[in-house]
């Protein structure tokens, strides 16, 4: 079976999974959210009352053996997430992200030169999507210092970049840095920088996924989670 053929039968598998878990675990029956699965990433999509009934559905989810991240488009207490796009060029995650790069295409709407500080207020952001972009960046932490700014307590950050064993990591020549799930272990708890808790941390043969969620001024990196997901 070729690889793009086994991905699809690993996507099916993986929607039947998560089908019957929102199906049979009584923590989260009933919830009005569908799930689709692409590539290994799971798709939420839906409303719930509380935020925190989507946290605890992203957990959930994340647990599944396969799943290497969970994106969501959730409406919560009726209210539609705010979701930034950053570096975006011409193509947006989803349609009705806020699109965000240096030069303008249909998909941007915000111009911004996302190495330097971005121009949204603090905590005013549900999730954040960087997505091929800090292979690009020679120090990308000041980056993930503004998303942690702007992005509300419970929110998340979806990283996606070239696996450095990958021929596409070094492929382009514009990508001037190399990336591995270890990376982002380093992005979780480098001193004297915002701490990040990870939800999910993991990679296929060609890219590495991480989702992350700010922690509280004061937390400090969940050792479970650190062992969970890195050596």
């Amino acid at each position: 079976m070729g690889g793009e053929a086994r991905q699809q039968v690993c996507d099916e598998l993986l929607q039947d999974v998560v089908g019957e878990l929102t199906t049979h675990d009584l923590r989260v029956r009933g919830l009005d959210v569908t799930a689709t699965v692409d590539g290994g990433v799971v798709h939420l999509r839906g409303d719930v009352d509380r935020v925190e009934q989507l946290a605890l559905l992203r957990r959930l989810v994340g647990r599944i053996a396969g799943v290497l991240a969970v994106w969501d488009r959730v409406r919560v207490a009726g209210r539609d997430p705010v979701i930034l796009d950053l570096g975006c060029g011409d193509q947006r995650q989803y349609p009705s992200n806020y699109g965000v790069d240096r030069r303008r295409t249909p998909s941007v709407v915000a111009l911004a030169d996302v190495s330097r500080p971005l121009p949204f207020r603090d905590a005013g952001v549900d999730r954040i999507f960087v997505v091929h972009v800090l292979e690009h960046l020679i120090d990308f932490l000041p980056l993930v210092d503004e998303c942690h700014r702007v992005l509300r307590p419970g929110g998340v950050l979806h990283v996606l970049s070239p696996w450095w064993k990958h021929v596409n990591a070094v492929a382009d020549p514009t990508h001037v840095r190399l990336l591995d799930t270890q990376t982002v272990k380093g992005i979780c708890s480098s001193p004297g920088r915002p701490v990040w808790h990870p939800l999910h941390v993991g990679r296929d043969d060609a890219t590495v996924f991480a989702d992350l969620t700010p922690a509280a001024p004061g937390d400090e990196p969940d050792p479970r989670q650190l062992a969970r997901f890195f050596d």
